[in-house]
């Protein structure tokens, strides 16, 4: 393999005044090493990285990074900016800028070496030296490693230290275990465990780390999780295998705090140890946890309440269903194109299907797309009760969630099965159990117990009341017309626009969805109510950044560009740069936009059978024309808010500046 950066891959005097071509600069450079054979496709996809989370560090560091089938192996690339470029950081711009570069298909040994890169980025000796250095060649060595900042300073791969206990009768320091991971699981991941693992010796502290990233993870001894005083858990994303370390003390946050504070967490460690340990006589020795996997729902940050834990499990239940619901509800759509609405009484392709009828491919996309739909309740129960329960409520989850659909509880029912499995799961958790069954207990005794327990609930106690309750609302929504489904469609549109895709956006998408199961008239009106307020927010702002682009920064007007395309693609996101900047300005205009176009949407009867798609299902739309008159009319709406709220806070500044003496700041 070659090296993973040359001085031809080192920019010192990087000139590039927005991340855009900060990245462009530094791929051309990739390019003419022949390390990326398709340069626009590629910065397409750090741009589809980028827009899932800012790569801006504290430091004034920058790490646009993705895996692309673009790339031919593993590369980075250094620029050094004079004036900084704004990646999103809290500290301002980065005058570091690494593009990191991995095949789509990257082994676990490529990754671990782009990894390398992001745990050295928390030696501020390593990049004190590499602001300081002018020759692309020694700074690309710098950067493989090949002369470090101290000689014998490299650190080694956390997690990987041994367990070596401090000579001397001295008392034992106090143990820390602690995972990382981030989306990614190239960058945040690795910098995160170098940051605690610096503290963690400055503090004087045994801490290890188990990075839980692109590379896979390698888990710590569990005889050192068995010894640990408290566990730091950063991350993004769900913590695998999370039950190892159910009774111990927790500081659980996200992946940025053990980044930017890692002292601070480990001393919200030590403190948890001290309230935990209170009780306890001070010779009882740390305990294993329970094999059968506890995971008790009171887990999480002190302080959290039961609102904000049952949002994180419902959320993370329709996080699981939701690529499901793409992959079955378009292609159920696709099939809706190609062979008409009666496409649905077209007799099974297992027993017929012709190569050249456009009827046979139309049946099998329907009746694969009814295949993943029917799968979108027993996933959404199954991780709802995951979130609350780690893998042992999986089963009876799944269990409830294929019993809902079986009495016709529908969506409603799946949310409660899940929720159900969780708490059942978590009782049996609390039971102390004898030691000769621990073994079994997350294998057989759990699944049988909590299954039975659940499935009693659902077939019996509360699955029918349910049911009929879903019922009566299905009908409900198949009879809306007039002045309720407007007055529905505003609710909507307020509350896709309220978050932009955060947990009340997607509560809203969840319920249209949910409609989709057992389609009717009224529950295709609130889908198509649904996507077409959550593609305002990122359109109104592209044409307000287009309509006065003298009222948004440089960053903002080159979002706003991007921001047609994610609005017209249904990807709400695609407004959260602006909202971030302004949100007292932003989020009540797209509101306002988002109420219209769902009012106008319910009130023009425009249907929809695809989950999403945006303005690329309009052929699938019932009522087309008006639709789209619905979502510019949001859409102007938005954009006009912002503006003349943009424009006030422009003239509300002008006096204060006539009254500020020469050469004071003027704050707007």
């Amino acid at each position: 393999m070659s090296q993973l950066i040359t001085a031809e891959l080192v920019d010192v005097d990087l000139i590039a005044d927005t991340k855009e071509a900060a990245a462009r600069s530094l791929a051309e450079r990739m390019a003419a090493a022949g390390r990326v054979t398709d340069l626009d496709a590629f910065l397409a996809d750090v741009a589809a990285r980028e827009a899932q989370m800012p790569t801006g560090l504290d430091g004034g560091i920058g790490i646009p990074h993705c895996r692309s089938a673009h790339v031919t192996e593993p590369t980075l690339a250094f620029g050094r900016s004079a004036e900084g470029i704004d990646f999103g950081a809290p500290d301002g711009p980065a005058d570091l800028i690494f593009l990191i570069a991995a095949p789509a298909g990257a082994d676990d040994d490529h990754l671990t070496i782009l990894s390398a890169l992001a745990r050295r980025l928390a030696d501020s000796s390593f990049t004190e030296a590499l602001r300081a250095e002018r020759d692309p060649a020694r700074a690309a060595a710098l950067i493989r490693g090949e002369t470090p900042p101290d000689a014998g300073a490299e650190a080694e791969e956390p997690g990987d230290q041994p367990d070596i206990s401090p000579a001397g009768s001295g008392p034992a320091p106090f143990r820390i275990v602690a995972v990382t991971s981030c989306p990614t699981g190239i960058a945040h991941t690795y910098m995160a465990a170098e940051a605690l693992q610096r503290a963690g010796e400055e503090e004087g502290v045994d801490l290890r780390v188990e990075t839980q990233g692109s590379a896979g993870f390698r888990r710590i001894d569990p005889a050192v999780v068995a010894a640990a005083d408290a566990v730091i858990l950063a991350h993004d994303v769900e913590v695998r295998e999370k039950a190892r370390f159910a009774g111990k003390p927790v500081v659980d946050v996200g992946v940025k705090a053990a980044i930017n504070r890692p002292a601070g967490l480990i001393a919200e460690a030590r403190e948890k140890a001290a309230q935990a340990g209170a009780g306890a006589t001070a010779e009882a020795a740390p305990k294993a946890p329970d094999t059968a996997g506890r995971a008790p729902m009171d887990e999480g940050a002190e302080g959290e309440g039961f609102g904000t834990r049952l949002r994180t499990w419902l959320m993370t239940g329709v996080s699981y269903m939701v690529p499901f619901v793409a992959a079955g509800g378009l292609l159920i759509a696709l099939a809706f194109a190609l062979g008409g609405y009666r496409i649905s009484d077209a007799p099974s392709v297992a027993e017929h299907f012709s190569w050249g009828e456009a009827a046979s491919w139309a049946a099998l996309m329907f009746q694969t797309g009814q295949a993943a739909f029917g799968f979108l309740v027993p996933v959404l129960a199954g991780f709802i009760a995951y979130g609350m329960a780690d893998r042992p409520g999986l089963v009876p989850g799944f269990v409830g969630g294929a019993i809902a659909v079986t009495v016709d509880a529908g969506f409603l029912g799946g949310l409660v099965a899940g929720l159900l499995a969780g708490a059942v799961v978590a009782a049996i958790q609390r039971l102390t159990i004898p030691p000769v069954l621990r073994g079994i207990m997350p294998v057989v005794v759990i699944p049988l117990v909590s299954s039975a327990v659940v499935g009693f609930l659902m077939f019996v106690v509360v699955g029918g009341p349910i049911a009929s309750f879903q019922k009566a609302m299905t009908d409900w929504l198949g009879e809306l017309s007039g002045t309720n489904a407007v007055l529905l469609g505003v609710l909507l549109g307020l509350m896709m626009c309220f978050d932009l895709g955060g947990p009340v956006n997607k509560v809203a998408y969840a319920f249209a969805v949910g409609g989709l199961a057992t389609p009717t008239d009224g529950s295709l009106k609130v889908m198509a109510a649904v996507m077409a307020a959550g593609m305002v927010p990122p359109l109104g702002m592209a044409l307000a950044t287009t309509a006065r682009a003298r009222l948004f920064g440089k960053a903002e007007r080159e979002n706003g560009k991007a921001a047609w395309v994610l609005g017209a693609s249904f990807i709400s996101e695609g407004a959260i740069p602006f909202a971030a900047a302004d949100p007292l300005r932003v989020i009540p205009s797209a509101m306002a936009g988002g109420a219209v176009t769902g009012a106008l949407s319910m009130a023009f009867g425009a249907t929809l059978r695809a989950p999403h798609g945006g303005l690329f299902v309009v052929p699938l739309i019932g009522n087309a024309l008006l639709y789209v008159v619905a979502i510019a009319a949001g859409t102007v709406v938005t954009a006009a808010l912002v503006v003349l709220l943009k424009s006030r806070r422009t003239v509300e500044a002008a006096p204060a500046a006539s009254d500020t003496p020469a050469g004071e700041p003027v704050s707007a």
